[in-house]
């Protein structure tokens, strides 16, 4: 491993607070840093948790985001990564660092390198992989969609990413007590609609909660992609039930 060399301490505060700057660059970095009793990348990782535990978002969290990328953490394990924290350091703050992850990685295309030249276009304006096709429920679905998993141990949550025009046909998420659905918009335009209600637009960011029991579908609008991050609420008895096709023609309307 590369020895870790740090002037930031003396740079900016050498002249006004030198014990703190030798401590910083000396110990902390020149010490710690550089004990192999764990890697670099585990570092960082601690690191960026600690601060994200914290709420601090702020320049020096970006400088750690900075280095744990070149100490070899990939778009799909710092996606992982945050969306786990946020359970613990709450919304506000992930968003916050994905804001901040996403230009560091931006250069990193994730997994949609296969897909269609507007696949991977769309790809790229959204932090989260796009994954692969949605096969297993593609009976359930009008148009393309696909899916990537992103948080897999306590409440596993996944990325679902529909092309213009896809959506899911009315289902329900059954449940004798707790239950129901999360959806969390990150990318696009889409719609979701409970029935009985008029639809209801998502952009990035919206956070809507599917109550159990409910006949209800979701998917991109008509001219746009879509992506939503989707994990089911902890019940008993639970199960999908799928239905009908939406209308189409109410849908069209949407455009």
């Amino acid at each position: 491993m590369a020895k870790i060399v740090q002037t930031a301490g003396r740079d900016n505060l050498g002249d006004f607070a030198p014990q703190f700057a030798h401590f910083n660059d000396d110990v902390l970095f020149g010490e710690e840093w550089n004990n192999e009793d764990i890697t670099a990348k585990t570092r960082s990782i601690i690191t960026i948790s600690v601060f994200m535990g914290r709420g601090l978002v702020d320049p020096s969290l970006k400088a750690h985001l900075q280095i744990g990328k070149k100490n070899g953490i990939t778009k799909k394990e710092i996606t992982a990564l945050i969306t786990h924290a946020a359970f613990y350091a709450g919304w506000p703050v992930a968003w916050a660092v994905f804001n901040m992850a996403k230009d560091i990685w931006a250069d990193d295309s994730g997994d949609a390198g296969n897909g269609s030249p507007e696949l991977n276009e769309y790809a790229k304006t959204i932090f989260f992989p796009v994954g692969e096709p949605n096969d297993a429920y593609a009976q359930y679905f009008d148009g393309h969609s696909y899916l990537a998993p992103v948080e897999a141990e306590g409440v596993a949550i996944s990325n679902v990413t529909f092309e213009p025009g896809c959506r899911n046909h009315w289902h329900i998420h059954r449940a004798s007590q707790g239950g129901g659905q999360m959806l969390i918009a990150v990318g696009g335009r889409g719609y979701y609609q409970l029935e009985g209600h008029e639809p209801v637009e998502m952009l990035p960011g919206d956070t809507v909660f599917i109550p159990p029991n409910t006949r209800h579908w979701h998917g991109a609008s008509p001219n746009s992609w879509f992506s939503h991050l989707a994990f089911m609420v902890p019940g008993r008895d639970t199960g999908n039930e799928w239905l009908e096709p939406v209308d189409e023609e109410e849908y069209n309307s949407l455009a």
